[in-house]
């Protein structure tokens, strides 16, 4: 079994009104999932603002989110971008760090490499890091999009990249990567919404931006399905549902950092070029918040 089945957390950075980082709201965050059950975290993904987190910063929330999770849960850390030796350079220092148990590294943006540069950038990434590497597809951010070919060449040439996060969204390529990935490697989901369908075709589980707001009611739904519980599944996966479409309804981390606001774990702030959602929006996932969470997460 991969050590991440299940459900990962994509942790938010919360922020205070100075827009400083607001370490204690993290380090109860940190608590708050862990106690719903969730399998593992992922620290400084695209749901943590990391383009706009300094490096300084970035060390401090890695610190603060191990000395709070204790070993109680594995940690996964983002190690992605547009400079491949860049990152290099940052893997000699995270090769040292016991305390990371993985990285998630998403392909690069803006470039637009092509499929063969693809292969060479993560090629160097597996060639210098120590570690298990969670490949990241995620073409509506990135503006490329990783073709399972590429996934499967990279799988089958490293023991270590050992899982892939697909948002693509594109159930055709999923079941591809699924259908032919050799048996070390398997796949994570990358839509809260879609979860579910991916699980019942081989994904193993989901790394999850929803699970922020409600660890336990989403983490149990995977479980559950995992299991091949389908009916019980299911119904949690139409409780959650809503607070999937309203959380990305206008970007993320925009709508899942409303949604903690409005149950008391961390201020309703971002860093520009992100801003907070509609009061529209914010009523809805209030609602939401209000009618489900405290039975749910109880």
């Amino acid at each position: 079994m991969s050590t991440f089945n299940g459900t990962g957390v994509a942790l938010v950075t919360p922020f205070l009104t100075n827009k400083h980082v607001d370490y204690p709201s993290l380090s109860k965050l940190v608590e708050y999932v862990i106690n719903g059950g969730i399998e593992y975290l992922v620290v400084m993904g695209t749901t943590a603002e990391s383009p706009v987190i300094t490096d300084e910063e970035k060390k401090q929330i890695l610190q603060t989110v191990i000395e709070t999770a204790q070993k109680r849960v594995k940690i996964v850390f983002g190690v992605g971008g547009n400079d491949t030796h860049k990152l290099l350079l940052q893997l000699n220092e995270i090769n040292q760090n016991s305390d990371i148990d993985a990285i998630l590294s998403v392909t690069p943006y803006y470039n637009k490499p092509s499929q063969r540069a693809l292969i060479e950038h993560f090629s160097a990434i597996a060639e210098h890091c120590t570690k298990p590497i969670i490949l990241y597809n995620v073409p509506g951010r990135t503006g490329i999009n990783m073709l399972p070919e590429t996934t499967l060449h990279l799988a089958n040439k490293y023991n270590h990249i050992v899982a892939v996060k697909e948002a693509s969204g594109n159930f055709d390529q999923i079941m591809q990567i699924v259908e032919y990935k050799p048996a070390h490697f398997e796949v994570i989901s990358g839509d809260d919404a879609i979860t579910l369908p991916l699980i019942s075709v081989g994904v193993k589980g989901v790394i999850s931006v929803v699970a922020n707001a409600i660890p336990r009611l989403f983490s149990d739904m995977v479980r559950l399905a995992l299991n091949n519980e389908v009916e019980k599944a299911r119904t949690l996966h139409y409780q959650t549902l809503e607070l999937a479409r309203l959380a990305f309804a206008e970007g993320s981390p925009s709508g899942i950092k409303c949604a903690l606001w409005h149950m008391g774990l961390i201020q309703n702030e971002l860093r520009l070029p992100l801003v907070p959602v509609s009061e529209n929006l914010s009523s809805k996932i209030g609602n939401w918040i209000k009618q489900n969470v405290k039975k749910i997460e109880a």
